[in-house]
């Protein structure tokens, strides 16, 4: 039981007083509480298990990661082999709707539960503090969430991400037909929230749908436009009084008059008198209000052939050809597509892939994952991650983007394997997608091509003796596969492995006894070489190979440790 504070001696003062300063900002201030898979990684750690039986091997693809295993754990693994490497962040977390739809220490969380908040704040706030590492500099974030949890949520990414790195929040209407609550009000919509790791991230562009492509409905050699009042509805003449001149306006055609620039009394002067059937026109609104041109001067003179004559109420005004610049535009906060639907485009797929399947319940919509992805990067190379798999829509939407647009993406899913979700859905629904299968109807439906190889997370004793060193040396070889993306083992020892993957290949030296014989073996290679060595110290042992300029050392395992350490201490 915790002391009263009239018992505390200095240093229990300190450190609460040091707790307090904290928290002296503005923000979320819950009462943590003490979660089983984080506490244990002060005992023990995680390691990876390649599942070789369910390796899926394509050439000229990028290869995609399961993960079976508490994602913290995951997450945990990821920072040591994947930190600054992912582009884009997309997780579906439990909403905390009191319905026992997810557990805490192996305990489902429901309605009563006194703590119900505080435990989902620790739960979210325990993985989303060691994901920032793993996002590049330009790299995203997005939530999903519901009003069950959206304030705390926010709350909880302005304190790990940045409240000035809040890029906006989505409202996407994926229930139509709405879901009834005891508070009598249906709920059609979710929430995705989009937070950057820096300045420097730009968000995707999304194509346009029907009714954007349709704004633009005349078309000539140069494309499609609308027709727009050339002069500006917001803007003022004094703000920009050069963009404030006069033309010369007819029936049919306009010109632009001689005139130069008074800089003393910031307007534009008339040189010559308008002709027969002309009239001067300025930017002045039905209001005799003074605004200004949409376009500087010298753009008017450029690119003269955008700008016509309209009649409007009997009066002749200038116009000019607002053009669709992109096929795509930037997302707006309001999402709705019938193919976001999650019970029509999300159940009913998994239905068609599998039956009846019982293992999971309200699948994301493909298609809203997609448009999710699509802002988190517009890179082709992407590297997505997604630690709440689940059934694993979102490895079915990067395949199926790489499959639209010819592109190279790969992911990394996370899931636990809790009634068999990632042996029965995940695992399975991925394999359908990238092989093929035949639907219910007995339809065979084309597979989307790719790679992928799955991992287990297994545990060692936790510690700094040699020992404990030598186990995880022994362990790593399919941690530092992971990390270095090479999966075929190429040559298999007792003191040594080799990977191989194209022209690289990665080393793993057990003995140090043994690095005269790799060192005769590199002469046998004319290929990039990585070779992690066993070292208590970690030691480099850069001398002994500075002879190869192909070649680069790394010890191991004292860098995963140092990892840990700094997650888990």
């Amino acid at each position: 039981m915790k002391k009263s504070y009239n018992n505390w001696n200095k240093e229990e003062l300190i450190l609460e007083i040091e707790k307090l300063y904290k928290r002296k900002k503005f923000g979320l201030v819950w009462e943590d509480k003490p979660e089983e898979v984080v506490e244990d990684c002060k005992k023990k750690i995680p390691i990876l298990e390649r599942d070789k039986s369910k390796s899926i091997k394509n050439h000229n693809t990028k290869t995609n990661i399961i993960i079976e295993g508490d994602n913290y754990h995951t997450l945990s693994v990821l920072n040591y082999t994947h930190k600054g490497k992912i582009d884009g962040i997309y997780i579906d977390p439990p909403y905390n709707t009191g319905s026992s739809d997810w557990k805490y220490n192996n305990n489902y969380v429901d309605q009563e539960d006194p703590y119900r908040h505080t435990k989902w704040i620790s739960f979210i706030h325990n993985r989303l503090k060691i994901t920032k590492d793993l996002l590049k500099e330009d790299g995203i974030i997005c939530i999903t969430i519901d009003d069950h949890e959206l304030p705390r949520l926010i709350m909880i990414m302005e304190e790990v991400y940045g409240e000035n790195n809040h890029l906006g929040t989505i409202c996407i209407r994926n229930n139509p037909s709405g879901r009834s609550t005891m508070k009598g009000i249906s709920i059609n919509h979710e929430y995705a929230i989009f937070f950057s790791k820096s300045p420097i991230s730009k968000v995707g562009r999304l194509p346009r749908n029907e009714k954007q492509i349709n704004r633009y409905p005349e078309k000539d050699k140069k494309g499609y436009y609308e027709e727009v009042n050339f002069r500006k509805g917001g803007g003022i003449r004094k703000e920009s009084p050069k963009m404030f001149y006069p033309l010369f306006i007819s029936n049919n055609s306009w010109r632009i008059p001689k005139m130069s620039w008074n800089n003393d009394k910031k307007e534009w002067i008339l040189n010559e008198k308008v002709k027969r059937g002309e009239n001067v026109i300025y930017p002045v609104d039905d209001l005799g209000r003074e605004k200004r041109w949409k376009w500087a001067l010298e753009r008017v003179k450029n690119e003269s052939d955008e700008l016509f004559v309209r009649k409007v109420k009997g009066e002749n005004h200038i116009f000019h050809k607002n053009r669709m610049s992109h096929n795509t535009v930037l997302p707006n906060t309001w999402w709705d597509k019938k193919e976001y639907s999650a019970t029509d485009h999300g159940t009913r797929l998994l239905k068609e892939m599998f039956g009846e399947l019982k293992t999971f319940d309200y699948p994301k919509a493909v298609e809203a994952v997609k448009d999710c992805l699509k802002v988190l990067s517009g890179n082709k190379d992407a590297v997505f991650l997604d630690f709440f798999a689940g059934s694993g829509t979102t490895g079915h939407a990067v395949l199926e983007l790489n499959k639209e647009d010819n592109g190279n993406r790969s992911f990394i899913l996370g899931t636990n394997n809790e009634n068999n979700i990632s042996e029965d859905a995940c695992f399975p629904r991925i394999k359908k997608a990238i092989q093929g299968y035949k639907n219910q109807k007995n339809i065979n439906i084309k597979g989307l091509g790719g790679s992928l190889e799955y991992f287990k997370t297994k545990f060692i004793p936790y510690g700094h003796s040699d020992q404990n060193k030598i186990l995880l040396a022994k362990k790593a070889s399919d941690i530092l596969c992971l990390k270095e993306e090479i999966y075929d083992e190429y040559i298999s020892k007792i003191d040594y492995k080799i990977y191989k993957k194209e022209n690289k290949y990665i080393f793993i030296v057990y003995d140090q006894l043994s690095i005269e014989k790799i060192k005769k073996l590199i002469t046998q290679y004319n290929a990039k070489i990585k070779i992690y060595v066993f070292s208590l110290g970690g030691d480099l042992f850069e001398e002994e190979f500075e002879e190869f300029n192909n070649v680069e050392i790394f010890p191991m395992p004292e860098p995963i440790l140092a990892t840990y350490k700094r997650l888990f201490l």
